[in-house]
């Protein structure tokens, strides 16, 4: 028996792929295991090579897993180019119809030729071949088939109790084919029994709607674009529920600024987007910054640039989030590295965001946003709203001819704001450089006055856990540094690392921007070498390290920019040889 084990399925897009991996997890889910998702998939709608690589276990993952248990193939070119991650003793369970076969240079796996076409056929239609091979799947893992009976319910229930027996029927035809030709010998991948808690199984995209939702936000204004629709598509059909509406707008300026006029209206409002839409709304997210409106905006990170990977991981749009507005504003940064954390972090971006004014932008990576991983009960008791200075009772009442200074000039940066229609509260909003009352003004006096006032609102932000810190002692010999979804990637790198006998630190950063440089500092200092981990081919988070907290000798980069996620073994390795290399052992 084991504690973990990856599977994966592939073929071509509009074959079932999805669906074949959505039931296998979400079966396994219920059962209590936890599960990592990542979805490869080609930037069209319909062909193309497609896969769905789950990791299964008994206790937490957050990365994919380095090598291959299973895998369950389509055609021949699942086979070519996935045959290479499986393990000495992993499995390809492959649909017969295509005559499938293993390179000669593959000796290590076993191929078991099934008729997932034939067998779904002869019960009606061809297209249950993905339920057989869940079916065959099941019977490997040792698992009954009656446990994705609720699963089957769900999905093709509203097509009548025939269709549910017949796709029924299906797995456990695929289940019995496989026991008949195996026997026994498929004991090692008899998984150890779960837990059998609840848990939800999740992409991170949904839980950012949900986060949204629950944060209070009810109007988002977007634009479709991969990775990020799931989060439009989640709160189309929820918002309304709620009292709140959802606008496919015509592109991601108009998304921008209706956003950034809702939140002018009092409304909590967000948008979402990736980097192509990002750089569009660049002139918008300036205007919230002088215009002190709050806005949330997510980007889901992609493959750039231009139009470049839009279906690959990649993290490189950081430079871009803190600095790719023209002129000088205040703005947050923020990087959730797990699906809570993207849920509970959605809802303190709306927080920050009207108690500094300002736009909050919530990094994601594709990874993130689109890979679908086990998640504890959510607790809503920690849900908190925060409006800032937002006056909402009466207002003074303002002497003859005068206007509200909306942006007074105070201590800590933030004004009092108001809302349209506030008696007392009349005042000019202007994308142009203004007085205390927003009246258009090119002093220089009265510039320095409201620059500086509008950039020292973010020097005193308070966010409750600006860094993840995974650390015995600040000492060490290495110290991680990435955000987003290298999370796990690192953690298991250094769990291995440390049973080759070093001492291990791992800083994950989830304020981006202003960067929370007192914290790191002192595990920057006690670090004989630090890794930075990241997604992208220059060094972006590096480059901000040592721009905050120099150490420039000490700092390192392990990249990978190829559309791929990292790998544990990538980065244990890779950080392994430059210690090494660098004369430390």
């Amino acid at each position: 028996m084991v504690q973990q084990l990856s599977w994966k399925v592939g073929g071509q897009q509009g074959e079932g792929i999805e669906s074949t991996g959505e039931i296998f997890s979400t079966a396994l889910n219920r059962l209590g295991y936890y599960l990592y998702g990542y979805r490869h998939f080609s930037s069209r709608i319909k062909g193309g090579h497609t896969n769905n690589k789950i990791r299964v276990s008994t206790t937490q993952v957050r990365s994919v897993s380095d090598d291959l248990d299973i895998l369950v193939a389509f055609d021949q070119e699942t086979i070519d180019v996935n045959v290479h991650e499986l393990r000495v003793g992993g499995v390809v369970i492959a649909d017969a119809k295509f005559n499938p076969s293993l390179p000669e240079t593959c000796t290590t796996a076993t191929l078991y030729a099934v008729p997932f076409t034939e067998i779904a056929t002869k019960l009606g239609t061809s297209l249950m071949k993905n339920m057989v091979a869940v079916g065959a799947s099941s019977a490997v893992l040792h698992i009954d088939t009656e446990v994705f009976e609720e699963v089957v319910l769900e999905i093709f229930g509203k097509k009548g109790q025939k269709v549910v027996q017949k796709n029924m029927e299906a797995i456990k035809k695929g289940a019995d084919y496989i026991r008949e030709q195996l026997g026994e010998q498929l004991e090692t991948m008899k998984l150890d029994p779960a837990d059998g808690k609840k848990r939800m199984f999740m992409i991170g995209n949904d839980a950012i709607a949900l986060g949204a939702l629950a944060g209070g936000a009810r109007f988002m204004p977007a634009y479709p674009i991969t990775p990020a629709s799931e989060i439009m598509e989640y709160l189309i059909k929820k918002l309304p529920q709620f009292g709140g509406t959802v606008i496919q707008t015509e592109d991601e300026i108009a998304a921008c600024t209706m956003a950034i006029g809702a939140n002018y209206a009092g409304v909590r409002a967000l948008t979402a987007s990736a980097g192509p839409g990002l750089s569009l709304m660049m002139e918008s997210i300036g205007l919230a910054g002088i215009t002190e409106q709050p806005v949330v905006i997510i980007d889901t990170q992609r493959g750039g640039p231009s139009t470049g990977l839009p279906t690959k991981q990649e993290q490189s749009d950081l430079m871009a989030m803190i600095y790719g507005t023209h002129g000088e504003i205040p703005k947050i940064v923020m990087a959730p590295s797990t699906v809570e954390e993207a849920f509970y972090d959605t809802i303190e971006a709306f927080n920050l965001a009207e108690e500094y004014q300002c736009p909050v932008i919530m990094l994601t990576d594709l990874q993130l946003s689109l890979g679908k991983q086990s998640v504890e009960p959510l607790d809503y008791n920690r849900v908190e709203i925060r409006r800032g200075k937002l006056q909402q009772g009466e207002l003074e009442e303002l002497e003859e001819k005068q206007y509200y200074k909306r942006y007074r000039v105070t201590e800590d940066g933030v004004s009092p704001r108001v809302i349209p229609g506030m008696k007392h509260g009349i005042h000019h909003v202007t994308g142009v450089e203004h007085d205390e009352t927003g009246k258009p003004s090119e002093s220089p006096v009265n510039r320095d006055d409201q620059m500086n006032k509008r950039l020292r609102k973010t020097k005193g932000i308070r966010f409750n856990m600006p860094i993840h810190v995974h650390s015995h002692e600040k000492e060490s010999d290495i110290l991680f540094v990435g955000f987003n979804s290298t999370r796990g990637v690192i953690e298991e790198a250094m769990e291995r690392l440390e049973q080759d006998g070093l001492k291990v630190n791992h800083a994950h950063i989830r304020l981006i921007h202003p960067f929370p440089a007192d914290e790191l500092l002192p595990y920057v200092q006690g670090a004989k070498k630090v890794v930075v981990v990241e997604n992208n081919a220059t060094g972006q988070l590096a480059n901000i390290l040592k721009m905050n907290i120099a150490s420039h000798d000490k700092i390192q980069s392990v990249l990978k920019y190829d559309g791929n996620p990292f790998l544990p073994q990538e980065v244990y390795a890779k950080s392994k040889e430059m210690f090494v290399l660098n004369g430390n052992v």
